[in-house]
């Protein structure tokens, strides 16, 4: 690639593509967008081949600048009314106790139509979190992208991370709880 062989880079393209733009819808709420922003990944990567040193695979390399043009698109998009992370926490009393505790889930669904359907629905309230919240949560828990690097590709301390990613994963299981409840409460 790095000499210009078109072969190596359609191969790239042809061995990488449905993976990344797996990473992609993840992060963008359309197929259009996800889309693009595979496309725009590719297209940064040919340009700076030449600055690939090689430290790691070129898979992850490319892993990588995906999920930064995917940020990118992000940022520049008009932002849309989020709901504030407040109202997606568990409540507290004044004594800093829970004001419901969690229950255990019920065993969910063995065939692949309700892990589907599971996945789905996860997927659903991963995208109501306030996208500063969701990023942390999708580069650090799906993307297993470690703290250091969530921090820097987010122009954030690893502290802030720290902080966000445990609001929202709170606010991920709060949302989720009622679907999630057992049918009867043992706590009722």
């Amino acid at each position: 690639m790095r000499a210009g062989d078109d072969e190596a880079f359609a191969e790239l393209v042809s061995e990488n593509t449905p993976r990344l733009l797996a990473v992609a819808r993840r992060f963008m709420r359309n197929e259009e967008d996800a889309r693009d922003a595979v496309q725009e990944g590719f297209l940064s990567a040919f340009k700076s081949i030449d600055r690939f040193e090689g430290g790691s695979k070129l898979s992850t390399w490319l892993h990588r600048i995906v999920v930064n043009a995917c940020l990118m698109k992000l940022r520049s998009k008009k932002r849309k009314p989020e709901r504030s992370i407040e109202d997606l926490l568990p409540g507290y009393q004044s004594d800093g106790h829970p004001e419901q505790f969690f229950e255990p889930w019920r065993e969910t669904g063995e065939d692949a139509a309700a892990r589907n359907e599971e996945r789905e629905l996860v997927r659903k309230y991963i995208d109501q979190l306030p996208d500063n919240y969701r990023n942390v949560l999708l580069l650090r828990d799906i993307e297993g992208i470690d703290t250091e690097e969530t921090a820097q590709m987010l122009d954030l301390t690893p502290g802030a991370v720290k902080t966000r990613l445990h609001r929202a994963r709170l606010a991920l299981r709060e949302l989720l709880d009622p679907h999630f409840r057992p049918e009867q409460s043992v706590y009722s």
